[in-house]
Parts: C-alpha cells; sequence; structure tokens
C-alpha cells in the first residue's frame, strides 16, 4: 500500500518538509525562515504545506538527542513530549522541535507520528563508553539517521542487507560523525559536538587541559567558550569561512593556509576512521563518506589518500534525511519492521 507521509525536518533557519506516497517523493520545501519564529508559527507552515496534497496516514518527524535509544522507528508518544518539554534530553537542539509538531498535528489529524534513527541512538559495546575520566561518560549523539539510511543503499548496491555487513561511516557536515556499523548495529561513534575531527564550524576534540586552562582565564564566560567550540571553530574559526567550496576555491589560487587547514580536517576525519576500524577489528567490508561535506571532491581525495589503505571507499554525498524518515515509517506501516517503543 502507498501510505501517505508528512516528513518535518526543522533547521535553525529553515523547516525542511516532504510528502511522500510510498516510495514517491510527490514534493518537498524548504521553508525558509528569514527571522526568529515561533514554534506555533512554524507548525502553521507546515499545516499550509500539507493541505496541498490531503490527509496524510502517518508524520515522520526528526529525532532529536532524547534519551539513549536503540535504532529504529518509534511512535511519538505522551512521555516522549514531556520529556522534550520538561527538559529530559541529551543536549538542547532545533530538532527536537519535530516530534512535538508531529504530535500536535498527529492529534488533530487522528493520526501517528513518528521519529527514526533519533540523534541519540545508542548501541555502543560497554568498553567504547569509558571516557578515562570517571565524571564523565562518554554520550552516544550522531547523525544516525543518514548514515543508517546510505548503509542500507550500499548495502543493497554490494548484494546484501545492512546487517550483512561491517562499515565504517563519516558523515561530513557542518558537525562530523565518524561511527563504527558491525551488521547493522552501531557499536561505537564520535560526538560531533564533544570528539570528533574538526568541521566547517565546531572544533571537535580539542587538548583538555588547555582548554580547562582557557575556561578558567577568565577570557570567556561559559556560554561564551561552548558558542566558539560548537559555532565559530574549525574552518570559519581559522580561515573566516565555513564554506568548503571558498575553500577548495582559495587552495586552487595558492592560499597555503586554506590548504593546511582543509589537510588538518581531512587527517582528522582520516584517523578516526582508523579509529573505528579498529573497533571492528579490521573486519570492514566498506568505508562510507557521506554528508554535504562528501560533495567536495578535493576533501573526499585527501581523506581517500590518509584512511583509503584501511579499505573499499564509498561516496555517497549529500544527506537523504527526508527520504530516510519516510521510509523508516513506511517499513513500519507495512509491517516490514517493527515500531518501537519509547
Amino acid at each position: 500500500m502507498n501510505y501517505k507521509i508528512l516528513v518535518i525536518n526543522p533547521g535553525a533557519t529553515s523547516t525542511k518538509v516532504a510528502f511522500y506516497e510510498g516510495e514517491r517523493c510527490v514534493a518537498k520545501e524548504n521553508i525558509s525562515h528569514p527571522k526568529e519564529v515561533s514554534f506555533e508559527e512554524r507548525k502553521k507552515l507546515v499545516r499550509e504545506f500539507m493541505e496541498q496534497f490531503g490527509k496524510p496516514d502517518a508524520i515522520a518527524a526528526r529525532g532529536g538527542p532524547l534519551k539513549p535509544l536503540k535504532s529504529g522507528t518509534y511512535r511519538v508518544t505522551v512521555e516522549m513530549v514531556n520529556d522534550i518539554k520538561e527538559g529530559r534530553v541529551q543536549a538542547q537542539h532545533v530538532s527536537l522541535l519535530a516530534p512535538l509538531m508531529g504530535w500536535e498535528l498527529g492529534q488533530e489529524l487522528g493520526i501517528p507520528a513518528f521519529i527514526v534513527d533519533p540523534v541519540s541512538v545508542d548501541e555502543m559495546i560497554p568498553e567504547a563508553r569509558l571516557s578515562g575520566f570517571p565524571e564523565i561518560k562518554r554520550k552516544s549523539l550522531s547523525h544516525a539517521l543518514n548514515m543508517r539510511a546510505v548503509a542500507r543503499k550500499v548495502a543493497e548496491e554490494m548484494g546484501g542487507k545492512f546487517e550483512d555487513f561491517n562499515f565504517v561511516i563519516a558523515h561530513l557536515g557542518g558537525g562530523i560523525s565518524v561511527s563504527a556499523f558491525e551488521k547493522g548495529r552501531m557499536i561505537d561513534t564520535t560526538n560531533a559536538n564533544e570528539e570528533a575531527p574538526f568541521s566547517p564550524q565546531r572544533a571537535g576534540t580539542v587538548p583538555s587541559v588547555s582548554l580547562v586552562e582557557l575556561a578558567f582565564s577568565g577570557k570567556y564566560t561559559k556560554e561564551r567558550l561552548i558558542k566558539k567550540l560548537l559555532k565559530e571553530s574549525g574552518l570559519v574559526g581559522y580561515l573566516g569561512t565555513d564554506d568548503m567550496r571558498e575553500v577548495t576555491a582559495r587552495i586552487e589560487k595558492g592560499d597555503k593556509e586554506a590548504e593546511l587547514v582543509a589537510k588538518a580536517m581531512a587527517l582528522q576525519i582520516a584517523k578516526y576512521i582508523g579509529e573505528m576500524a579498529v573497533v571492528l577489528r579490521g573486519k570492514i567490508d566498506a568505508i562510507i563518506l557521506t554528508g554535504g561535506l562528501a560533495n567536495s571532491t578535493w576533501l573526499v581525495e585527501r581523506i581517500k589518500e590518509y584512511a583509503g589503505f584501511l579499505g573499499k571507499v564509498v561516496v555517497y554525498p549529500g544527506e537523504n534525511e527526508l527520504e530516510a524518515l519516510a521510509l523508516g515509517v513506511l517499513r513500519v506501516l507495512r509491517g516490514e519492521e517493527k515500531e518501537e517503543e519509547y
């Protein structure tokens, strides 16, 4: 059956929406928010988009940094909504608006809302949870949705199912996640905000003692330093731009500083790929590069130079989150996959 599915994926300055009939995307739109917009205004714009196509059978909403969950598709429940509203989440992120919108629209329409492979997918093996500092436990917060969706496609192209293979997957975007997938399970991952390669905006892993000294130097407030780590570091911190296309253009014109910084980012990505290869004990069927930065041939080639010896490298550029959300809900509605309990 070609179930009709409304897909909602909010971002900081826009809300991405789509309407699917079965596997077919009928329409999608990136609703821009040039100024700060309220939750109700966002919901109104999503409803107006939906009304062009009629009543859906279900809603697929982006899942944010909720409590630790195993991978899969979850129905949005009162408990999930209350956890978000009352702050029982691992971090505050705009993606948490999606389950709230899905819940309220679903209640109005009398249809279920779901999330798929949220940011908080946590399937780490026990030994991967220790940071080395007892007071701090490693968190599993990653781009699980896109990574798992791309892994399914690569597995199909390789003649099998996702659960048949071992993959190291690097999602290369505004933040970077590098994860080890063993037979479909994400047994270790980087946290794009705290321990990861530096990225277009984020600092990733930084020397810990030096960071503590900076934090107590009096130069920064807590809020200002966190903003610097997450929004003003990486490419933009070194080069004044977070656009890899601009960085590449500067490299082509002979800008040595731009080349050094971009090579350093490629090296860090490759080092984390190597780390995840170790987690899989070297048993890798493919290394997959995905996300927006995978569109950069320059960056991809540098990563291959460093990490290509580890195994086959497959490049799947871009983000497929709207499709991944729709297909995750579709599998549950068709009975192909069991709905997980929140």
